[in-house]
């Protein structure tokens, strides 16, 4: 079992859920601060950020990707787009205090090696790491050597990419890992998503598991949380119509707040596996269950018989499965039609 600040993450515990901010405040700390606000508005677990330095990442001439120049326009490179969503260590240091006092865990995405130092030091309780760096094993081990409990996206992953991450995750002495199958897509269509390979990551590697989602909606990310997620991700914008890489694959407020209701709602559905009937059956079930009844009057001393009994509600008296036990037996007294049959009126 995996501690994430105040909370324990495990298949059997209650969805880790995560409101992911990312870049949605377009480099502006005011709209990174309302998106903390909508985090906690909505019930979330967590906020997450991106921390980043755009000259570590991105080379100076590289193109965006087909989704970003769809959302943001192709008169500029990768490089120059990142540059605009660069948030600083001193304003990252803001937020934190931010969500501190606003009672929500922060978390942030490092992207290079100082970030990981920066939010190691601002004392993030855990490390969230993109898909993108699943084979970025010097970046992976820089991090899992820092002790901390880590989400993995494995989104553009063959499963043995995922095996290998991992092994280069435990030659640092750190197991507390929790896997996200994720689609890289902005927006995922839903037939490609593949919630199962939750189940395939789970049996194969024995980690929790959870689901990033990227499809438009809500009803992929509670279907996986049905599947068994213990980590939920989804995309957090204060308004679809902003000019940014991610906020078309994002929920708006309202649609988070709807989504965390599903989520708990499901939970609170899921039980604990055993088939009993549930307290508020109770009271239905003898209303609603069937006993054996005289189908018509019956004299005193006959002998009883298929055409002397009849199956009708309620379910108070002796139950249908007894029927044989009342066959050929002498009847003590007169029994009225539709009176419910008792042992002691048979010798």
């Amino acid at each position: 079992m995996i501690k994430i600040a105040n909370r324990y993450v495990s298949f059997n515990k209650p969805c880790f859920i995560i409101a992911e901010a990312g870049v949605n405040h377009n480099g502006r700390l005011d709209l990174a601060f309302k998106l903390v606000d909508a985090a906690v508005a909505s019930g979330t677990n967590a906020v997450k950020f991106q921390t980043f330095k755009a000259e570590s990442l991105v080379v100076h001439n590289a193109v965006k990707a087909e989704y970003q120049q769809l959302s943001t326009g192709d008169n500029e490179s990768q490089l120059e787009m990142i540059r605009r969503l660069e948030l600083t260590y001193e304003e990252f240091d803001k937020i934190k205090a931010y969500c501190r006092k606003k009672k929500i865990v922060f978390l942030s995405t490092p992207f290079d090696r100082d970030s990981a130092d920066f939010l190691d030091d601002l004392g993030v309780s855990a490390f969230k790491i993109s898909s993108g760096e699943i084979t970025n094993y010097p970046l992976l081990q820089h991090i899992a050597s820092k002790g901390k409990p880590i989400i993995l996206s494995t989104g553009m992953s063959y499963l043995g990419e995922v095996e290998k991450a991992l092994e280069m995750i435990y030659k640092c002495n750190n197991r507390k890992i929790i896997l996200l199958h994720c689609v890289s897509n902005y927006p995922a269509a839903p037939m490609d998503v593949n919630l199962r390979a939750m189940k395939t990551m789970s049996e194969a590697f024995r980690v929790p598991v959870g689901y990033s989602d990227h499809t438009l909606g809500i009803e992929v990310s509670l279907a996986a949380v049905a599947l068994g997620a213990c980590v939920l991700e989804k995309h957090l914008t204060l308004d679809r119509k902003l000019i940014g890489p991610d906020h078309e694959a994002s929920l708006e407020p309202n649609e988070l707040r709807s989504l965390v209701k599903g989520v708990r709602m499901i939970e609170s559905a899921m039980g604990n596996g055993c088939k009993i009937p549930s307290p508020r059956e109770e009271n239905i079930l003898m209303t609603a269950r069937r006993s054996l009844v005289a189908a018509s009057d019956i004299p005193a001393g006959a002998l009883i018989s298929n055409e002397h009994i009849a199956i009708k509600r309620p379910g108070t008296g002796l139950p249908p499965v007894m029927i044989s036990h009342l066959i050929g037996r002498k009847v003590r007294q007169a029994i009225k039609a539709d009176t419910l049959l008792e042992l002691d009126m048979f010798s």
